[in-house]
C-alpha cells in the first residue's frame, strides 16, 4: 500500500458515520439536550443579575444541541466537514456578552455539544459535574468587600481638614479621586472602605460646609 493510499484510507475511515442510524442520532441529541437543561438550571441558581433575559436562557440550553448536530454532520462526510468549516469561519456574532459568567456558560454549552456530538458521553457528564463543583466552590470563597465612592458637594472650601479626620476615623484605604473647586464651594469624590456606613454618614452630616453627601457602591475591580 502506497503512502497516498494510506492517507486516503485514513480519511475515509475518519468519516465512518455516514450511515449512522436515526435512533443513534436521536439518542445523542436527547442526551445533549438533557445536559443543556442541566446547564440551564445551574445558570438559574448562580445568576445574580436583576434582569431576566429569557431568550439568553433558551439559547444557552439549545446551543449545545445545535453544536452536537453540526459535529454529527461533520463526521458523515469530508465535503460537509470542509463546508461547515468555511461557513462557520465567516459567521460573526455581534451580541455583546456583558458578564464573564455568561461567557463561561455559553462556552460550556458549546463544549458539551462538541463532546456529545463526538459520542463521548462519559466525558460530557464528568465535565458537567466538575464545572458545577468548581463554580459553587469558587462562588462561596469570600472576597474582599468592594470600596465605596463618597461624593461630597460643599458650600465652602474650608472643610477638607475636618473631612480628612472624619474619614480616617470611620474608614480606611482612602483615595481622593477628584477635587473640584468652584465659586460655590468644593466638590470631592473619594474612594473609601468602611464597615461603619451609618456612623460615617452621620459624622459627615455634622461637618459644616458640606451641602450634599452621596455614598455609592463601587462596581469596579476589587483590589486585594
Amino acid at each position: 500500500m502506497s503512502f497516498k493510499d494510506a492517507i486516503r484510507r485514513s480519511v475515509l475511515e475518519g468519516f465512518a458515520n455516514a450511515d449512522m442510524p436515526t435512533s443513534q442520532i436521536l439518542t445523542i441529541l436527547a442526551i445533549t439536550f438533557a445536559i443543556g437543561l442541566y446547564i440551564y438550571f445551574i445558570y438559574r441558581l448562580v445568576n445574580k443579575s436583576s434582569l431576566y433575559d429569557k431568550s439568553f436562557h433558551i439559547a444557552m440550553a439549545v446551543i449545545s444541541v445545535v453544536t452536537a448536530g453540526i459535529i454529527i454532520a461533520m463526521q458523515s462526510s469530508i465535503v460537509i466537514s470542509l463546508g461547515m468549516v468555511g461557513a462557520l469561519s465567516i459567521v460573526r456574532f455581534r451580541t455583546a456578552v456583558k458578564d464573564a459568567m455568561d461567557l463561561l456558560f455559553l462556552f460550556w454549552s458549546i463544549g458539551e455539544g462538541i463532546i456529545c456530538g463526538a459520542g463521548l458521553f462519559e466525558i460530557a457528564v464528568i465535565v458537567a459535574l466538575m464545572v458545577t463543583v468548581g463554580i459553587f466552590i469558587l462562588e462561596y470563597i469570600p472576597v474582599r468587600k468592594k470600596p465605596y465612592l463618597l461624593i461630597l458637594n460643599g458650600e465652602s472650601d474650608d472643610y477638607e481638614s475636618e473631612l480628612t479626620e472624619c474619614l480616617n476615623k470611620y474608614g480606611r484605604d482612602i483615595k481622593v479621586k477628584s477635587r473640584n473647586l468652584k465659586n460655590s464651594g468644593l466638590d470631592i469624590i473619594c474612594e473609601i472602605r468602611t464597615d461603619k456606613e451609618t456612623e460615617l454618614m452621620a459624622a459627615l452630616k455634622n461637618i459644616s460646609g458640606i451641602k450634599n453627601i452621596s455614598l455609592l457602591t463601587h462596581e469596579g475591580e476589587v483590589r486585594f
